[in-house]
C-alpha cells in the first residue's frame, strides 16, 4: 500500500510541475504578465461543455453555499496538487520505528 501511495504521490508532483511549467510559459508569451490556470481552466481545455454540465449539476445537487465551495476549490491554481503530491508521498514513505 505504502508503494501504491508513493506512486500516485509522484504522479500528483509530476503533474503539478507539469501544469507550472505550463503557467510559466503562458506567463513568457503574455510578456510577464502573471497567468495561473485553475483547474476549470485546465478541464476547459478538454471540453467546456462538461462545465457548464457540472454547474447545473452543482446548483441543482447542492445549496448554494456547498456549490460556492466546491467552485472555490476547483478555482484555485491547477498547480497546488502538488502540495497533495507531496504529502502523499512524505507520509507513505515514512517508515515509523518498530520496537
Amino acid at each position: 500500500m505504502r508503494t501504491f501511495l508513493s506512486y500516485v504521490g509522484l504522479i500528483l508532483l509530476g503533474l503539478a510541475l507539469m501544469l507550472l511549467g505550463a503557467d510559466m510559459v503562458t506567463t513568457l508569451e503574455h510578456q510577464g504578465q502573471i497567468t495561473l490556470r485553475s483547474f476549470l481552466d485546465v478541464w476547459a481545455i478538454f471540453d467546456k461543455g462538461a462545465i457548464a454540465a457540472f454547474n447545473a449539476w452543482l446548483s441543482q445537487t447542492l445549496p448554494s453555499w456547498g456549490a460556492g465551495a466546491v467552485l472555490f476549490v476547483l478555482g484555485i491554481p491547477a498547480w497546488s496538487i502538488g502540495f497533495i503530491g507531496f504529502f502523499i508521498t512524505f507520509f507513505a514513505g515514512h517508515k515509523r520505528d518498530e520496537e
